[in-house]
């Protein structure tokens, strides 16, 4: 899945030790430019992947990212993790959303409008009284 928005805010790093050795993990908060702007939070992972990315806030993005859940104590969350992350010009950003919702939704070329154009004719063979 993919999301695109501007970073609103750099959380910080968490560390720790598994058994598995040591661990970076850090999350992210960004929010899309709809009408009503939704907000997500997603996580990085890794230290080189941390590093790789370098977020900052403010930096307009478009992240991918894969939704998971778990189990802990008998309660369940909800994990959505990056694996990949494209910055984009935020000038052309802001100015393709406006755009973008002042366009209006007509059908394509093969789709049919809901209500086909009505014909009037004065010579009607219908048994209709009006």
């Amino acid at each position: 899945m993919e999301l695109q928005g501007k970073v609103i805010a750099v959380l910080e790093v968490r560390k720790g030790t598994s058994a598995r050795g040591p661990w970076e993990s850090q999350d992210y908060v960004i929010e899309t430019h709809d009408s009503y702007p939704r907000k997500m939070v997603f996580n990085l992972f890794g230290a080189d992947r941390i590093a790789q990315f370098a977020i900052k806030a403010g930096e307009e993005i478009i992240v991918s990212f894969d939704i998971d859940a778990h189990e802990y104590q008998g309660r369940w969350f909800n994990s959505i993790r990056a694996w990949n992350i494209q910055r984009i010009d935020a000038t052309a950003a802001q100015a393709a959303a406006p755009a973008a919702a002042a366009t209006p939704q007509t059908p394509s070329a093969g789709a049919q409008a809901p209500f086909p154009p009505t014909t009037q004719s004065g010579d009607s063979n219908d048994d209709l009284p009006f």
